[in-house]
C-alpha cells in the first residue's frame, strides 16, 4: 500500500491507526499540504519510482483523489496492464473553499483537479463515498457509492445508549478540529443553550483549531461545561463514549459522508448534524438535520432531543437500521466485488 509517511511516524502506525498484518506500506515522499505545489511536484518524482516498483506485486490499484499523482499513477498502471479503480472521499472544491477562503489560486487548482478527475472517471471504475459524490461522478465508467464504516456487526447495540435524560446530559462531537469541520461552532452552540442548561460537551479530535476552540470556550464562559478529549481511538474508548453520551453533535461546513454518523447510529445514540454533502441522504429520518453555521439551531435540536422521548426512540430505531446495513464487513465485501468484477 503506497502512502505518504510522515518523517516522525513509525511504519507500523499511520495517523493513529495500526496497520494490520499482511499489509505492507510502501512509503512515498512526504509533503505537508496539497496547497504547496512545489513540494507536491518534488514529491511526485520519488513517488513515481516507488509506485512503479509496487506495480510488480499487484493486480489492481485503487487511487483516491482528486490528486495530481493519481493521473500519473493511473497512466503507469494502465501501461503495466493493471486494473485501475478511482476513489473519491470528499468534494475537493468545497473542501478547498472552506480551508482556503481567500486563496483564489488554490481554489482554481482544486477546480481543475476535480474537472480532470471526473474526466478520468469516465474511463475508470470509480468508488465514491456517499450519494452526494455519486451525483458528481454519475458519468463514471462504473460507479459504486459506499459508506466508510468501522462498525462491525458485533458493535451494534440492541437499543438506545441511554434512557435517562433528566439529569446532566452529554453531547459528543467527534472529528478533526479543522476549518471545514467548523469546530468553533460547538462553543457557540453550548453558549446558546444558556447557563442553566443540563448539556455538557465532550469533543474528541485534534487539529489546527484545537487551541482556538479552547479559547472560544473560555471567551463564551462555557469552558467549565466542555472537555477537549483529543484523539480517542474507536477501539480504545470512543465506542464507550458513544454509548455513555446522550446525543452526537456534528457541525461540519462540508462532508462526503462522515463515518461517525454510523458509529453513533450503531451505539443507539440520537444524532444532530448539519445537512451538508451526503449527510441528509445518509441520515434521512435517523437524525435531526440543521443548517450549517447556525448555533441556535444546534442548541434547539439538542433541547428537542432532551425533551422528547418519542423523538429519541424514533431516531434511535432508524439509526440502528441504517447501521446494520453499512457494517465494516458488508462494505468491504461490496468494495471487493466491485474491484474484482
Amino acid at each position: 500500500m503506497p502512502g505518504r509517511l510522515h518523517p516522525g511516524e513509525e511504519r507500523d502506525e499511520i495517523a493513529h491507526y495500526p496497520v494490520p498484518e499482511g499489509i505492507e506500506i510502501a512509503p512515498l515522499p512526504w509533503y505537508g499540504s496539497l496547497a504547496n505545489p512545489l513540494a507536491v511536484g518534488r514529491a511526485l518524482l520519488g513517488s513515481v519510482r516507488t509506485f512503479w516498483r509496487v506495480l510488480n506485486d499487484v493486480d489492481a490499484v485503487l487511487l483516491f483523489g482528486p490528486h495530481p499523482s493519481c493521473f500519473v499513477f493511473a497512466t503507469l498502471a494502465a501501461l503495466r496492464g493493471r486494473r485501475v479503480v478511482l476513489g473519491v472521499r470528499q468534494d475537493l472544491p468545497a473542501y478547498t473553499r472552506n480551508r482556503h477562503p481567500n486563496r483564489r489560486s488554490i481554489q482554481f487548482m482544486a477546480d481543475t483537479l476535480e474537472a480532470g478527475y471526473r474526466l478520468l472517471a469516465r474511463l475508470c471504475a470509480t468508488v465514491v463515498v456517499g450519494p452526494d459524490l455519486a451525483r458528481n461522478y454519475r458519468r463514471a465508467r462504473r460507479l459504486l457509492p459506499i459508506n466508510v464504516s468501522l462498525i462491525r456487526e458485533s458493535d451494534i447495540a440492541a437499543g438506545p445508549s441511554r434512557s435517562d435524560y433528566d439529569g446532566e446530559l452529554q453531547a459528543l462531537s467527534v472529528g478533526r478540529l479543522e476549518a471545514e469541520k467548523n469546530p468553533l461552532l460547538l462553543a457557540d452552540a453550548l453558549a446558546a443553550l444558556g447557563p442553566e442548561s443540563q448539556w455538557r460537551l465532550t469533543v474528541c479530535g485534534e487539529g489546527a483549531l484545537a487551541a482556538e476552540l479552547g479559547q472560544r470556550l473560555e471567551q463564551l464562559d462555557v469552558a467549565d461545561r466542555a472537555r477537549l478529549a483529543g484523539y480517542v481511538p474507536i477501539d480504545s474508548g470512543l465506542l464507550d463514549l458513544y454509548r455513555e453520551s446522550h446525543a452526537l453533535l456534528h457541525v461540519s461546513w462540508t462532508e462526503g459522508l462522515p463515518q461517525i454518523l454510523f458509529e453513533a447510529f450503531a451505539a443507539g445514540l440520537p444524532v444532530v448534524a448539519t445537512a451538508v454533502g451526503g449527510v441528509a441522504d445518509a441520515a434521512g429520518d435517523a437524525a435531526l438535520l440543521i443548517p450549517p453555521g447556525d448555533a441556535d439551531a444546534a442548541a434547539r435540536a439538542l433541547e428537542r432531543v432532551a425533551g422528547d422521548a418519542e423523538l429519541r426512540e424514533q431516531l434511535v430505531r432508524a439509526g440502528l437500521e441504517r447501521a446494520r446495513a453499512v457494517t465494516l464487513e458488508a462494505e468491504c465485501e461490496r468494495l471487493v466485488r466491485f474491484i474484482t468484477s
